[in-house]
Order: structure tokens, then sequence, then C-alpha cells
């Protein structure tokens, strides 16, 4: 499998898109890869790049967008960071990635069992990743069930998956309130943004459709 060219990336389509990010993730589940050879993709993309989509992740160790997605260099915008959420510069990256080097589709990909989330299920507070867990904290406020609050911290797995799901949907929210020139992108047809989730467990993907 070849980089992508400005001529294969002008073919894309946001629904196209996620069809490859699909296929990719299939393969990885089923431990196949697609026939690439990677130093003739950095020969390939030495004077270019032009990918089709943008992933926005958490910087687990066991979520690499490349690796569950399945794909090669050149191929996507990897933005990590834990949590998943976005900021002023978050933004920024992505407003770039899709008006500027033409990407398609916006992923913003939680995943279960996330050490950030939990974090902010237990509202943990260690030295500068207190006002990361900040940021997360509106995610576990809008999940109302339990109620109970020995069932709100992160001994409760089903609690803490809720919230992971709750995060990305909050994510798009903002992406879509602080990003007029990536919520037009989606009016107009030319960008998708959704939302999904990875399962630790089975290295599945699951989109929000």
């Amino acid at each position: 499998m070849k980089a992508h060219t400005r001529e294969t990336q002008a073919t894309m389509t946001p629904e196209k898109s996620l069809q490859y990010l699909k296929e990719g993730n299939v393969r990885f589940q089923n431990n196949l890869k697609a026939n690439r050879n990677l130093l003739e993709q950095v020969n390939d993309t030495s004077e270019g790049q032009f990918p089709f989509a943008t992933i926005l992740s958490c910087i687990d160790s066991r979520v690499s967008a490349e690796l569950v997605f399945d794909q090669g260099l050149g191929d996507i915008f990897s933005v990590r960071i834990a949590g998943n959420f976005v900021n002023e510069d978050i933004l920024g990256s992505m407003e770039f990635a899709s008006k500027l080097a033409g990407t398609k589709l916006i992923v913003v990909l939680g995943h279960t069992s996330c050490g950030a989330i939990k974090g902010a299920c237990d509202n943990a507070k260690l030295g500068n990743l207190t006002k990361l867990i900040e940021k997360i904290s509106p995610a576990v406020e809008a999940v109302k069930e339990p109620k109970d609050p020995d069932l709100r911290n992160s001994k409760n797995l089903e609690f803490v998956d809720n919230v992971s799901h709750m995060n990305v949907d909050l994510t798009i929210d903002r992406i879509h309130a602080e990003s007029p020139v990536l919520s037009e992108m989606e009016k107009s047809g030319e960008i998708k943004i959704i939302g999904a989730m990875y399962d630790v467990n089975s290295g599945a993907v699951t989109f929000n459709e």
C-alpha cells in the first residue's frame, strides 16, 4: 500500500475516510496488516503529506491510532493527550489538519478503562495532572447514574466507561462550539466529526453513528 498523494487524498470523502478506518480496525482485530513498505513511504512523504483523517486519542500506550486502524506513514494526523479532550492548541491543530492539510474526517477516540477518566472519577490530585483532570470533570458530572457516591469512582468500571463515552460526546460539542472553522466545514460536507470508543479487551473500535 502506497502513501497518500495529493491526487489520492482528493478522492477521499468523509464517508470513504471513515470506511478506511473501519477496514483498518478489522485488520487489526484479525492480526492482519496491509502490505506496506514503510521505508518506501518515508521516501514518498519526504516532500509532502496528504493524510485523510485526524484522530484525537488518549496517550494510553494501548491506544495507538496508527496501530488500531492499521495506517501507515502520511495517512493520519494523530493528536494525543490524556483523556482525549480539546483545548485551544488542539483545536488549532485540528483546524490546520482539516482546512490547510486536507483531512476529511475528525475522530474523537475514547477508550475503556481509561486512567485519566478514572482519575477524574476519583477527583485525583497530583501536580499538573490536577488541572488536566479538572477538564474531564464535566463528563463525570454529566453521567447521572448511579447516584450512590460509593459507586461513582474508578472501582466501578461501568461508570468509568460511561464517563468515557460522555467525555467523547462533550469533546465533540466543544469542537462545534469553539471552532467555527471546523463547524462550518462539517455543515458544508467537507469533513465529518465523529466519536468512537476503543475496547482495550478486544481491540475493536465502535463508532458513534
